[in-house]
Order: C-alpha cells, then sequence, then structure tokens
C-alpha cells in the first residue's frame, strides 16, 4: 500500500510542478493574473506532494516495511531508531527523494513570499523552479524511484544503512544542511533567470535575490563545516579536509555563491557588474548539477559517493540543458538589463576591492575545478590514471586564499565610489603594523614557516580592519550624541544589520583560517605499539595500555581498547578508542577519541588491536587551535542569521510600482 500511494504521490507533485512551469510561462508572457494564480497553487500543490511522499518512505522505513524496495536496501531491525530515520539518505533513490522534498519547500516558500505580488519576474521565476522541479520529480518517479515494490519473496530484515551513517550522529544534520544549500541554489537560478526573461533587474528584486542566495549559502556554510567535523571525528586520520573530489564539489559553489552575496553589493550601490553578478548566479546553479553528478555516478571512489547507477548519464544530460540555457539567456538577454556603469573615479575604492575580490574567487573556482576533474579528462583523453592530491591543491591555494584575506582587511577600510582619504589610509596602515607585528611576536615565539606565519600577519591585519569598521560609526554617534559606546554600537548594528552580519562572517571566517593555518602547519603525530601494561610517551602525555574488549550491540559489534592517559604532572583519566564492525562492511571503522580544549586538540586513532598476542597500536596526535575551526563555523552561521534576518523596514518591499505585471519583455 505505502508503495501504492508514495509513487501516486511523485507522480501527482510531476503533474503539478510540469503545468505549473508552463502556467507561469503562460502567465509572464500573456500577463494573466489568473494564470498567475494557478502557477501558486501548483507550486503549493508540488510541495505538499513531496511532503507526503518522504513521510510515507519515513513511515514505510519505520514500520519496516520491507515489500518496500528501499526499505529492503537500507532497512534493518537491528538499526537504532535515529538510524533508521536518517536512512532517508543513505543510498541513492532515498536521496534524490529528500531532493525532491528540500526542492518542493523550497519552491512552496518562495510561492509565499510574493504572495502579494506580481512584478513580471514572479511567474518567470515559479516556470523555471517549477521546471527543475519536474526533472527531480521525474527521477524520483523514473529510475530512482524509491517506492518500488519489492520482489518476492518479501525479504523478513535488511542489511542496514551504509555503516558510516551509523558511525556518529553528525550525519544526521550534516547531509540535510548539504541538501538544503545545494538544492536552495534552484531558486536564486530562477531568479536570476527570471531577470533576464524579463528583462528587468530592479533594486527590489535584486535585494529579494540576495536574500534568497544568504540563505541556502548559510546552509551550504553549515553543511561543510559539519562535513569536516564529521571526518575529523569518524575516519580516524586526524584530519578535515583532504580535497576529496566530493568534497571540492560543494565547495565550488559555494565559492561562487561567495563571490555573488560581494558582487551583488556592488551591483547594488553602483549599477556595475549586473552581467557579471548574474552569471555567477546560474554558474552557481550549474556547480551544485555538477557535484551531484559527481556525487551520484560513481565516477569517483569517496567515502561521499553512491555506487554506480543509471542516473549519472541522465543527471550529465540535465547538466548539459541547464548550461545551454544559461549559456542562451546570457548570450541574447543579457543586453536588456544592464545599464551604463556608474564610471569608478581613479584611486583605491571599495569598488575596486570587490571586483579584485570576485576575479580571485573566480580563481579558486576554476583551480579547484580543474583539480577535480583534470584526472578524469586525462583518462578519457591518454587512458592513463592519475590523481591530483592535497599537495597540488595546498600549493596553488594558499596564495589565492591569503590574498582573499588581504582583500578582506582592504574592502571594509575603503569608501565607495570614491578615492580614500589620508585618514583612511593611515587606518589601514595601522591595521598592517598590528599584523606585522603578530607575524613578527609568532616568528620569535618559535613558530617556522612561511605560509603560516603569513596567515596569523594578515588575518590580524583583516580583523582588526573589520572591527575599525564596525565600531567607527558607533564612535562617530556616541560623540555626537552624548550615549554611551555600547548604546551606540546596538542602535547602528540594528539600522544596519545586513552589513554587521557580514562583518561577523569575517570574524568567522578568519578564525577558520587561522586554526586550519596552526592545526596543519604544528601538528603533531606519534604511533605508539605497546602491550599489554606497557608504557609509551607521545610528546609530553604518556600512554598505558590497559586491554581490549569488545562491545555488542544489535547494529554493530565494536573492540574497545583501553589506555590510562598522563601528562607530566601526574593521571588525566582513561582513553579509549574503537574499532566498530558491521554487518555491511568488511574493514572495521574506527572511532577516535578526540580531547579538545581551547589551546589545543589530543586525539587518539587506534590503528589495530591484536587480542592473542596482547599489542594494540594507536595514533596521537596533537593539534593546536582546531576547536576555533568549529568555533569559527558557528561565528559565520551567526552572521549570516543576522544578515538574513527580515527587515521591517518598507523600504525592504517591493515598491508599488512594480506590483503589477509590466508590459511583457519577450515573446511567444
Amino acid at each position: 500500500m505505502i508503495s501504492l500511494l508514495g509513487r501516486a504521490a511523485v507522480l501527482l507533485g510531476l503533474a503539478a510542478c510540469a503545468t505549473g512551469a508552463v502556467t507561469g510561462v503562460v502567465a509572464a508572457v500573456r500577463q494573466s493574473e489568473e494564470a498567475l494564480k494557478w502557477t501558486r497553487a501548483l507550486a503549493y500543490a508540488f510541495s505538499a506532494c513531496m511532503v507526503v511522499a518522504t513521510v510515507l518512505m519515513e513511515v514505510a522505513l519505520l514500520t519496516h516495511d520491507f515489500s518496500v524496495s528501499y526499505v529492503a536496501e537500507v532497512g534493518s531491525l537491528a538499526t537504532p531508531v535515529w538510524v533508521t530515520i536518517v536512512s532517508l539518505w543513505s543510498s541513492l533513490n532515498g536521496s534524490i527523494l529528500l531532493w525532491g522534498l528540500v526542492l518542493g519547500v523550497f519552491v512552496g516558500g518562495f510561492t509565499w513570499s510574493t504572495r502579494d505580488q506580481s512584478p513580471l519576474q514572479v511567474p518567470w521565476a515559479l516556470a523555471v523552479a517549477l521546471g527543475v522541479g519536474v526533472f527531480f520529480t521525474f527521477l524520483v518517479a523514473g529510475i530512482a524511484n524509491p517506492f518500488t515494490p519489492t520482489p518476492s519473496p518479501i525479504p523478513t530484515d535488511g542489511p542496514g544503512p551504509n555503516p558510516l551513517l551509523q558511525n556518529h550522529v553528525l550525519m544526521i544534520i550534516h547531509p540535510p544542511f548539504l541538501y538544503l544549500g545545494y538544492v536552495g541554489m534552484t531558486i536564486p537560478f530562477a531568479m536570476g533567470a527570471a531577470a533576464l526573461l524579463a528583462g528587468r533587474l530592479d533594486a527590489a528584486w535584486v535585494r529579494r535575490l540576495r536574500s534568497w542566495m544568504l540563505l541556502p549559502w548559510g546552509f551550504l556554510t553549515v553543511g561543510i563545516v559539519l562535513g569536516g567535523w564529521w571526518s575529523y571525528e569518524v575516519l580516524g586520520w586526524g584530519g578535515w579536509w583532504a580535497w576529496d573530489p566530493v568534497e571540492n564539489a560543494s565547495f565550488l559553489p559555494w565559492l561562487t555563491a561567495t563571490a555573488f552575496l560581494h558582487s551583488a553589493m556592488v551591483m547594488e550601490r553602483r549599477e556595475q557588474l549586473r552581467g557579471w553578478t548574474l552569471s555567477l548566479v546560474l554558474g552557481t546553479f550549474l556547480l551544485t548539477l555538477l557535484g551531484t553528478f559527481m556525487t551520484r555516478s560513481g565516477i569517483f571512489n569517496s567515502v561521499h559517493t553512491f555506487t554506480e547507477s543509471p542516473i549519472g548519464p541522465v543527471f550529465l544530460g540535465f547538466l548539459a540543458i541547464a548550461l545551454l540555457f544559461s549559456l542562451g539567456l546570457l548570450a541574447f538577454r543579457l543586453d536588456a538589463i544592464t545599464a551604463e556603469d556608474t564610471t569608478s573615479p581613479a584611486g583605491l575604492t571599495r569598488d575596486t576591492a570587490f571586483a579584485f575580490n570576485n576575479m580571485l574567487f573566480s580563481a579558486f573556482t576554476f583551480m579547484v575545478l580543474m583539480g577535480t576533474v583534470y584526472p578524469l579528462l586525462n583518462e578519457a583523453i591518454t587512458g592513463t590514471q592519475i590523481s591530483v592530491g592535497q599537495p597540488w591543491f595546498d600549493r596553488w591555494g594558499a596564495p589565492i586564499g591569503l590574498s582573499i584575506v588581504f582583500l578582506m582587511g582592504v574592502g571594509p577600510a575603503l569608501p565607495w565610489g570614491r578615492a580614500a582619504t589620508p585618514d583612511q589610509l593611515r587606518r589601514v596602515g595601522v591595521a598592517a603594523g598590528v599584523g606585522a607585528l603578530v607575524a613578527g611576536i609568532c616568528a620569535a615565539a618559535g613558530l617556522r614557516s612561511a605560509w603560516p606565519l603569513a596567515t596569523f600577519g594578515l588575518s590580524a591585519f583583516a580583523l582588526v580592519v573589520t572591527l575599525d569598521a564596525m565600531l567607527a560609526p558607533a564612535r562617530a554617534r556616541a560623540q555626537a550624541r552624548g550615549e554611551a559606546l555600547g548604546q551606540a554600537a546596538l542602535v547602528v548594528a540594528r539600522s544596519a544589520r545586513r552589513r554587521y552580519g557580514g562583518y561577523i562572517v569575517h570574524i568567522g571566517v578568519l578564525m577558520v583560517v587561522v586554526a586550519h593555518a596552526a592545526a596543519t602547519a604544528y601538528q603533531t603525530r606519534e604511533t605508539l605499539t605497546l602491550k599489554v601494561g606497557e608504557s609509551g610517551t607521545a610528546g609530553d602525555y604518556t600512554l598505558t595500555y590497559e586491554g581490549a574488549a569488545w562491545q555488542e550491540q544489535p547494529h554493530r559489534r565494536s573492540l574497545v581498547a583501553t589506555f590510562a592517559l598522563a601528562d607530566t604532572s601526574g593521571p588525566i583519566g582513561q582513553v579509549t578508542p574503537r574499532l566498530n564492525h558491521y554487518r555491511k562492511m568488511g574493514t572495521p571503522i574506527g572511532t577516535p577519541e578526540v580531547r579538545s580544549g581551547l589551546r589545543h586538540d589530543l586525539y587518539f586513532s587506534l590503528v589495530n588491536v591484536d587480542e592473542k598476542a596482547g599489542f594494540a597500536s594507536i595514533d596521537v596526535h596533537d593539534k593546536p587551535m582546531v576547536i576555533w575551526l568549529w568555533l569559527g563555523g558557528l561565528v559565520m552561521v551567526f552572521g549570516t542569521v543576522i544578515s538574513a534576518w527580515p527587515s521591517r523596514r518598507s523600504s525592504e518591499s517591493v515598491p508599488p510600482a512594480a506590483a503589477t505585471l509590466p508590459q511583457p519583455a519577450v515573446g511567444v
């Protein structure tokens, strides 16, 4: 019954979004309010159908209905309830259903947010978004159908989901946040395409477009940070980012979306970079499709990827269609929305800093893209397999990344549209002096390696400029009105919430950059092999092996090794890293033990246990400042929430002049 109901819900959703895409075009071309009403209703219907289909799948998983093929593939009576719930995204077909759900929620949210407005861009945007929905709903109804009935005989139990999904609770939230980031990029794509199709890009639409990009950008940021945390806590190698192809797949749209958020500010204030900004919007969506293809085609060997399936070529075909659609829009419709750019005066301005910022983000994107796909292209052309590893990415990424950090310090110190004043240049000089002092102090303290020292110095420079930019308006208000500095700062921050949220995001980025540089450059690692009762030293710490024991759980068996930990001041406690054995995976999966502190992490990863001989091997890592990676990500999220929080000012709403359908800019 669930198979039948689920498939019916998906087919109804497919019919709703296909019909809605057509009525959206009709509403835009004929300026039909009636067609627009139908489009909105069908968008809501599409959203409701995807919610119903997902709920039905969760019911099937929780009731262990093995007559549903997806449940037979990933379900298990021994699996804990929380793992059963998140099994929805543990395999290919369920992950595509989740994609459809998130897309339905975003389409419904966008439809609701424009319920009282009908500028020409709205029906075009709904038409494009529902057109994307047609493809993904078609996948769920066709080759990625999770509701296919299980052939007889119906099994009484299943193998359970991917063991990596069961090995840490972070997998409850890491994939959904990535999906919210990936799928959410559909709405900015639809809005950018709508501006080109309508031949109109007014200030209200730009603000709305930037807000809709900021939302999935925030989700994608959280997803990437959680992914690094999961890798650190689960995989046992002691790192969080290895330039894995599928890691890169999420990083690529993040880079272009970040470039858009900066470019959109120039477009709002200076009427510049319209074509470039819309290109970033369209390109970001294309990169999400590329990333999805990379994850689901099986062409990469990664812990993140699904097995090879027929969905790969279909996804590649849709990517080609979306690429041709985007290029066609830019080629034939860009002139309709491109205004004469305001000429910037000569000299160093914030406009030029943002332009260089976009160039660097584009270079970073190109570098990551080429390093990711070049091995595939080389193998296809020459038949030779090669690999592009972390050293290559680090060698090219470090100078580009530090240049971006430098511009993070320069940009906020400069005015819009005019050359910097001597006082502003003096402030930049003071901040540069602080950065040089920090780098010098670190070198005097015995820290070596040029890139980390440059990172510390440039980050200090950018932080001083950012804090000065945040406090300068508050100081001016406090002096002018005789208010306390704290009160003035609160008033100013409320009135310029988006700008201050951006500054907070910058501070979070600097925390991540500094922590990554410190933990990568100055970490230590030692491997100890000990017999029961034997002790060994790793740096300032002593470990004594006390033995190993098996722990039985319904879904896995774990071999837990116990070590007594002590330092020069005495005993600290026990550490208990483990090796987890799952039915679905022959190789055990390690779970390290991590002792985090503000200064450093102690990371214990169990390598091997020989129960007969009474030996155990353990990797001991000492990593400085790792916790600041996760705290920096939290600060970035906080800044994003502040920036994205809806404003009460009426100026944020669409002006009355845009409240009705104007004359169409294109004909059919």
